[in-house]
This record gives structure tokens, sequence and C-alpha cells, in this order.
């Protein structure tokens, strides 16, 4: 005989996975990225940790693409425009002009989702640089001279949140199927842009660029998720109080 599945966990489920639930799909694929991003962003902290071979490959891209830096001062100098508008207050800059457009058209989850991604992101990537104070990759003549940690790349990270949250948004409010992919697509070719950038310049592992990346993804997926739920959650009490319903926000 089948089993029967019991009342409460079927409609546990079904609220899960509900698409207008307060507490439904987006909130379950939110906790999902956010597990999936962590247990990759935790497989590369263990290896940099354990000094797996994943490390020697580290050393080996660093010094191959530090050779190749030196002798290509076109290419260089690309990059360490890309790397500068991309430093924290280039991002804060860049957060601050789209949370200004969002406000402008009423957009209140969606740069509740914003004010939490991008500030909180820079807060979680120092306090993990801090946690596993990794040294940054050595070289006698170096492209650029920093004196804090490497693991995880900060630019890779705030690059992530930032054009992956504006690929979130673009994609929300897309008509057509490719109207919703080509957003993630320019993303991923911003984010990737600013990951080699750091690694070109020497001041990164290739390690560091895919653990940031996997960071952002997860802090990104759960601020999304949580501004969703504020959103889902304040139409239901309207609807309950009989008040005017605003329109779906996010």
């Amino acid at each position: 005989m089948p089993t029967k599945i019991p009342p409460r966990l079927h409609r546990f489920a079904a609220n899960r996975f509900s698409p207008e639930g307060e507490y439904g799909l987006h909130l379950t694929l939110g906790v999902a990225m956010l597990i999936i991003a962590t247990a990759v962003f935790a497989q590369l902290a263990d290896a940099v940790v354990a000094g797996a071979p994943l490390t020697r490959l580290d050393v080996e891209v660093a010094n191959w693409l530090h050779a190749h830096a030196r002798a290509n001062s076109g290419l260089r100098g690309f990059l360490m425009a890309v790397t500068h508008v991309h430093s924290t207050p280039g991002i804060l800059i860049l957060a601050l002009v789209a949370g200004t457009w969002l406000y402008r058209r009423g957009h209140r989850y969606w740069l509740v989702a914003l004010a939490s991604a991008v500030p909180g992101g820079l807060v979680l990537n120092v306090l993990l640089k801090h946690t596993f104070e990794r040294a940054r990759p050595h070289f006698a003549e170096p492209l650029l001279q920093l004196t804090t940690y490497s693991f995880p790349s900060g630019h890779a990270m705030a690059a992530t949140v930032l054009y992956g949250f504006i690929a979130c948004y673009a994609s929300r409010h897309a008509r057509s199927w490719p109207g919703r992919v080509l957003p993630f697509v320019l993303a991923a070719l911003m984010v990737a842009t600013v990951a080699f950038s750091r690694m070109y310049l020497g001041v990164h592992y290739l390690s560091d660029v895919l653990a940031a990346t996997a960071e952002g993804c997860g802090w990104l997926a759960i601020c999304i998720a949580g501004a969703t739920t504020l959103s889902r959650r304040s139409r239901a009490r309207a609807r309950r109080e009989g008040e005017p319903v605003e329109p779906r926000d996010i």
C-alpha cells in the first residue's frame, strides 16, 4: 500500500513550493542557493587551510599571470582600471546610483534587498578575510602592493552581489525568455572580468575569487529572498485587514 503523507507535512511542503506564499518558493530557492554556495565555499576554504593541491595550482596560475602581465602593458592598464572602478568606494557609488533609481521608481523592497546585499556583503567579506588571514600572492616586483588579507576576494564578491542583483532585477522585469537570460550572461561576464583583473594584477589567487563568487551568490540569494518575504507578508497583511494591496514589487 502507498504510504500516506501526513496532512501537516503535505501542507508544509505545499507552502514551501507555493509561488505566491509568504514563505513559499522564493524562500525555498533562496535557502537552497545559500546552502549550495556555503558548501562550495567550505570546500574551497578547507582546501586553502589544508594546503591541498588547489593551493599549488593557485601559485602556478599566479606566477604565469604575473609574468604575462609584466609583458603586456595594454591589458594590464585596462584591468587596472577595472579593478579600481570596483574598489569598495566604486562599488558603493554604483550601488548608490542603483538605489536612487529604485527609490524614484518606488521599488522599496528591491531597495531593501540592495541595501542589505551590498554593504552587508562587504562587511561579511572583511570578517571572512580576518577569519582565514591568508597572505596575498608574493612577487619580487609586484604590480600592486596591498597589506590586507587575500581570501576571499572582496572585489569579486562585491561584483557578484552588485551585478547579480542588477541581473535579478532586470530578469524579473523582462517580458521574454531571452530577456530574462541575457542579464545573467552579462552579469557573469562582468564578474569574470573583475575576478580576472584581481588575479592578473597579482593580488589574488584563483581560489580567492572562486570562493568570493560563491560567497556573493549565497549572500545575494538570501537577501533577495528575505526582501521578497517582507513584501509578501506586507501584501498578505493588507488583504487580511481589508486594506489596499500594493502591486507586487519583488
